[in-house]
């Protein structure tokens, strides 16, 4: 049986305080509204309703918890870029974003959902960068690409890998020694393609995901 296979809903949370305390590892999907989240993450699961997918983006506004088994959790986080959600919604999810990003001690990695038809955009690649300096693994899932050809798929696979190489190498060394005395490590940064509907990538994102919570 695959780890996500094992999914249940647990509980959903709207404030920070209100982040369960139970121990063990989370791993987090997030993406641009519309960019395929909840379907990633109901074929992975191979259930149709897990997480909720609608035809209006930005259904998803609280962190959605789903248990794994043996203290291991998937967390389905808010959309971002969504222009019509209400601003004060949009700020509230910006803040709680930013707070479980950035604070959580329990999250050993993020899955980030982009449309591979429109990958890299400015807010997925801010996503990006304000979670690089936690130094945990990022893997990209490159959604909806039966849409594309063979051609474009490996095309554009090809250009997110180089870009991830220019922006997220291994190592940086900082430009002066009096900076620091030590090497700036970034985040491994992956990348795959990845369908719903022809069920493609399932493995690879399963195995990267499991190796993270074992």
């Amino acid at each position: 049986m695959g780890l996500f296979s094992r999914a249940t809903f647990f509980t959903t949370v709207n404030h920070i305080k209100d982040l369960p305390l139970h121990g063990g590892k989370e791993v987090a999907f997030v993406g641009r509204s519309n960019a395929g989240k909840s379907s990633a993450i109901n074929t992975l699961a191979n259930h149709v309703r897990l997480a909720f997918t609608s035809k209006t983006p930005g259904r998803t506004q609280h962190l959605n918890y789903f248990d794994l088994g043996e203290n291991r959790f998937l967390v389905d986080l808010p959309g971002y870029g969504y222009a019509k959600v209400p601003p004060d919604v949009q700020a509230h999810w910006e803040q709680l974003l930013s707070q479980y990003l950035q604070t959580r001690a329990e999250l050993c990695g993020l899955v980030v959902i982009m449309d591979a038809r429109h990958p890299l955009t400015e807010r997925d690649q801010g996503m990006l960068d304000w979670f690089a300096p936690t130094g945990k693994p990022i893997h990209i899932l490159l959604t909806k690409s039966d849409k594309l050809s063979r051609q474009q798929a490996t095309q554009t696979l090809r250009e997110v890998k180089e870009f991830l190489a220019e922006h997220f190498s291994s190592d940086i060394t900082p430009a002066s020694v009096h900076e620091s005395s030590l090497k700036l490590r970034l985040p491994q940064c992956s990348v795959q393609l990845f369908s719903s509907l022809k069920k493609i990538g399932m493995d690879e994102a399963e195995a990267v995901i499991a190796s993270w919570l074992a």
